[in-house]
Formats: structure tokens, sequence, C-alpha cells
């Protein structure tokens, strides 16, 4: 079993808290993934939980056992690292064989993991290879393969992708996921590419200046963030935020004042109270409509990117050239820069968030479909 239970886990140098009393479970089994901008604290915490960096306070159990003080061969973990750390002399199975033999395992017993790992990395014709003679990405599969010949109760990976080109990421996107579904381990895994975040947790934790912001499955963190900082760090491109001014409230709704003078009603959770003025309206890109019935705002596009699939705008909103907007819209769109459209959005869509960048109304789904724009006249 490789489950994992941290409670007021701090790191601190000198005066200065790195990581600010975390408190986390992990269950056997899971693909958790710490996400955050450089700087967070993701790989602080990793290499805490590896045994690799001192705990200033708090309590770290594997197998509800406390592990504080265990040395990192003591902890039941494998950690693989960005740099593959391959010996470059070494065949790759010498290479993958390596912990074993430190372990002074038996020659039969050696062969018969370092052939297991190969079989399952898809690396058994590269066995007699030395690194120098391998791809990124079979490098890559190199150092996990020596993580899993030492059968560990968990596994953690520091941003193992980072140096591999685009398509290769995505390809060994695809193999770590499918990793874990064949050996049922405990996998963290800490990046700062939300996208590899998105396409391979069960849950993501999102941390935010050495603390956490929000933990949740991807799709409960791009529907529902609790704050402005998941909200525009999940998701590609970013959400857009637009300054709005609140009017008051409906029965289950907050009416609000767009950048333009129109009012619009968004769906909000009862319970949410506050002297609000100013608020923050969020709305993804993609939830954006070019053709609305009802027009909500007009937009001059300064930068229109062309993907094929898809054609991302970059504009301002007429008028109001400090509000900005991002689209995201069909590849064969035939804006250009500096050519005005119109965009509107459902309500069901939207987000609101306080002063103080806190979500204040939840989103809304009801049987039969989301909740419609309301406007306000």
């Amino acid at each position: 079993m490789g489950s994992l239970s941290i409670k007021g886990l701090r790191k601190a140098y000198g005066p200065v808290d790195v990581i600010k009393g975390v408190d986390l479970s992990i269950k056997h089994g899971e693909f958790v993934v710490f996400v955050g901008p450089s700087g967070c604290g993701k790989s602080t915490l990793l290499r805490m939980i590896a045994g690799l960096e001192e705990i200033s306070s708090g309590e770290l159990r594997i197998n509800d056992v406390v592990v504080n003080d265990f040395a990192p061969v003591k902890r039941g973990i494998s950690m693989v690292f960005q740099s593959y750390a391959l010996y470059p002399h070494m065949t790759v199975f010498e290479n993958i064989a390596f912990p074993l033999r430190v372990a002074k395992a038996s020659s039969g017993e050696i062969e018969s993991l370092v052939n297991k790992a190969a079989k399952i990395l898809k690396l058994e014709d590269r066995l007699q290879h030395k690194p120098s003679q391998l791809s990124g990405g079979q490098r890559q599969r190199v150092a996990i393969g020596r993580a899993i010949v030492r059968a560990p109760e968990v596994f953690l990976f520091d941003e193992p992708l980072s140096n591999l080109d685009a398509a290769l990421r995505a390809e060994m996107r695809v193999e770590l996921t499918s990793l874990h579904r064949d050996l049922g381990a405990t996998m963290i895994y800490v990046t700062h590419d939300q996208v590899e975040a998105m396409t391979m947790a069960d849950r993501i934790v999102v941390l935010d200046k050495g603390g956490i912001s929000q933990v949740g499955s991807p799709l409960d963190l791009y529907h529902r963030p609790q704050n402005m900082f998941v909200a525009g760090f999940i998701g590609n491109p970013k959400m857009n935020f637009i300054p709005v001014t609140y009017e008051g409230r409906t029965a289950g709704s907050i009416v609000v004042r767009l950048p333009g003078g129109s009012q619009f009603q968004v769906p909000a959770d009862p319970a949410a109270e506050g002297d609000w003025q100013n608020l923050i309206l969020g709305i993804r890109p993609e939830h954006i409509r070019l053709e609305p019935n009802d027009t909500v705002l007009d937009v001059i596009p300064h930068v229109v990117e062309k993907l094929g699939i898809h054609t991302v705008s970059y504009s301002k909103v007429d008028g109001n050239h400090d509000v900005s907007i991002t689209t995201l819209a069909s590849g064969s769109l035939p804006h250009q820069p500096g050519e005005r459209f119109r965009v509107g959005f459902k309500a069901a869509d939207c987000h609101l968030f306080d002063e103080r960048g806190l979500a204040i109304n939840r989103r809304h789904v009801v049987e039969g479909g989301p909740i419609q724009a309301e406007r306000v006249q």
C-alpha cells in the first residue's frame, strides 16, 4: 500500500517559510499532481516527501508510519528527476539494474526484474545500448525503469518531461498514464504545466506561495475554481477576468454591470454575502460566443493566432482598452487584427470573484442543461 498523510508540514530557511503548513491526504493508487508557477514550493514539498529536504515542523506519514526522520532509502519511495542522471558508461540494462546491485540482489532476481521493467517500458531491444544511443524519451523511460525495479510504495516525479520537445511530451504523458494504470501504484508528479496536470491526474494540488490554493479533480478545478489564482492557472488559454460593478441581487443571482453599461445576472450561491461594490467576472475563452443573440461586448483584436483547429484572438473592449478579452474559436474564423466583432456568453458559464479574488458564485447545472443568460433591462 502507498498512502500518504501530510499534516501541518512546514519548511523554513531561517525566518523565511517556503512551505507554510500544508495538509494533504493521498490514497493508495492515486495519481496526484502538484502544479503551480515557479517558486510556489511544489518541488520543495516533493523533496520533503522523498527525504531530500529536512522537515521544519509537521508530520509526514507513509502507510500510517511517521517517516519524518527516516532516510530516503527507508521510506519506500522512488524518485524520477528532471535530469535523467544516467551513467553514460553503462548499458540500459546496467542503469536499470544499478539500485538492485546496490541492494545486493541476486543475479537471477536482477535479470528478472530488469527484463520485467524493460517489457513494461518497451525497452527490450535497447538493453545493451548506451544512453548516448537513445532518444530523450527513451532515456526518460530508463530513468523510470530504474525506479520501477525497486518496487516502491510511492513514485515521485519531479518535472520529468520538461526537457522533451512538445510532441515527445505528449507521447510520454500517455505512456506515464498507462504505466500508472498497469502498476496500480501511488504516483505524485510535479509540473508547472497545467496541461500535464489536467490530462494525467486523478487529483490536482494547486500550490501558490508555499500553500495549497485548492485540491480537486481536473474538471472540478476547471468548473469550480475557489479563487482567481486557480481559475487563471487552470485552462489554456487562461480565463478572462472582466471588472464589473455590483448592482444588486435577485433570487439565486447577482446582478452586475458590464463595461459598456449593460446589466447581467449571474447565478450565485444564495448563501454568498458581502459588502460588494466592485467584482470580477470570469469567463473562459472557449465559452465566449462569437454570434450572440444578445450582444454583450464589442471587441477589437490586436493579435490573432491561427492554429489550424482553433483561432485565438487577443482583444480589447471597444471604448475601454483597459479590459482585455481572449476568445477561442473555430480555426476557420476570418478575424483579422483591428477588425471589430461582437462577443457574448451565457450566465451559466460565468464565475464571480470578490475584491480578494475569492469565488462568490457556484457553477449551475440543472436538469435539462445549463441555466441560460438573462438580460436585465
